[in-house]
């Protein structure tokens, strides 16, 4: 499936396709007028398809025309979907072992060539999209490391920029003949910088918001009435991305026993849990929302275990995050990584959390401050492609 967001339609086509961007010169050189680009996002979780809706936004109020594909549909036949039921079945069943994969995934290692070179089937499709493009966006390290192997073999002329959505960059992120990587922190370009990338450092990509507009006065009140809570009582939302994976169960319940905070699970896709979470006596079980930034301010308080998209904007709506039951592989870097940033605690056991809700109920979060950091559209006017 893909989604198309068109420039303006004064733009001619023929501009799009006849530009070519070479070394030395700006990925968007505004000067240039329209550009064709396409992102490549990837449905293993909804945070990778929110980074690329986000980029597509913006570089489509520039003018550019942006397309996204998902590149669980450019693998041959079923290849892709099952790809994507393995991986969400595996985190369900035994997360341990994702954890142990990941860490087998290493450069230089036989299963690291295998994956790689196994990921080059979508070769043929990506070089369908990619021809006489300006710029391909890839929001997954799948994408990243097929379009990357094109590039090294001289089979894909169009420039290649990888966006990285985790503060932790784990090496199939990273392919040393992508152009470009752009992290959302000094970290993340750091450990893409090791590995062998190019990187800066760009605005994290969050969606704006207004928050009088998504939080009207009153929403808190409102929102726990609904919910049967009186006007005063403190909440903990436990999010486990739009799938509702991982330990969110255990969370709720270790978050209901230190009689701090009412869990709210966000249970997302997961309607099984949902439905054994809305038999527990004192713990809130939501479905899939479109109102998270309005969920966002209900709450007091924000746990979560993959240090996802969720995090960023619950970390711009100025509400505390704490780490809590985090996956493995991932979801563990990403607890470190966000520590390490200063901008999220790990709390590693349960008899830990109690102090981390006391201190994080004393203590709001401040909103994130005011970019400092260039912004994507600003990136990619001044970055250039390496020679």
């Amino acid at each position: 499936m893909t989604a198309m967001l068109e420039g303006p339609a004064t733009a001619s086509p023929s501009l799009w396709h006849s530009r070519r961007r070479g070394p030395g010169f700006p990925f968007l050189d505004p000067e240039d007028g329209p550009a064709e680009v396409h992102i490549v996002s990837g449905s293993f979780g909804a945070g990778h398809d929110a980074a690329a809706r986000e980029i597509a936004i913006r570089l489509t109020a520039q003018g550019h025309l942006v397309q996204v594909w998902d590149v669980v549909d450019l693998f041959p036949a079923a290849i892709g979907r099952i790809l994507r039921a393995a991986y969400l079945k595996q985190l369900e069943v035994s997360p341990t072992s994702w954890g142990v994969l990941l860490r087998h995934l290493q450069p230089g290692g036989v299963l690291h060539r295998l994956v790689t070179r196994a990921l080059a089937i979508t070769a043929r499709r990506l070089l369908g999209i990619a021809r006489g493009s300006d710029l391909v966006v890839s929001t997954h390290p799948f994408a990243s490391q097929a379009l990357g192997r094109l590039r090294m073999r001289g089979r894909l002329t169009t420039p290649v920029v990888t966006y990285l959505t985790d503060l932790s960059v784990h090496p199939l992120w990273v392919h040393r003949f992508v152009d470009h990587h752009l992290a959302l922190h000094d970290i993340a370009a750091r450990q893409a910088v090791a590995l062998g990338g190019r990187a800066s450092v760009i605005e994290p990509l969050v969606p704006h918001v207004d928050p009088d507009l998504v939080a009207p006065e009153g929403t808190r009140a409102v929102c726990r009435a609904a919910w049967g809570l009186e006007p005063g009582t403190r909440l903990a939302l436990v999010v486990g991305g739009s799938l509702g994976i991982g330990e969110l169960t255990a969370a709720a319940l270790d978050v209901l026993a230190t009689g701090l905070a009412v869990p709210v699970v966000l249970c997302g896709h997961n309607a099984v849990l949902q439905r054994r979470l809305e038999l527990v006596t004192g713990v809130v079980a939501l479905g899939w929302r479109d109102d998270l930034p309005t969920l966002l301010r209900a709450v007091d308080l924000v746990i979560q275990n993959a240090g996802g998209f969720t995090s960023l904007e619950a970390l711009d709506a100025g509400v505390p995050v704490l780490t809590y039951r985090c996956l493995p592989g991932h979801g563990m870097t990403n607890a470190a990584a966000l520590e390490e940033a200063g901008l999220v605690p790990w709390v590693r056991s349960p008899e830990e959390l109690s102090p981390a809700l006391v201190e994080a109920f004393a203590q709001p979060q401040a909103p994130l401050p005011a970019p400092t950091r260039p912004t994507l559209v600003h990136a990619l006017a001044t970055q250039r492609v390496p020679a």
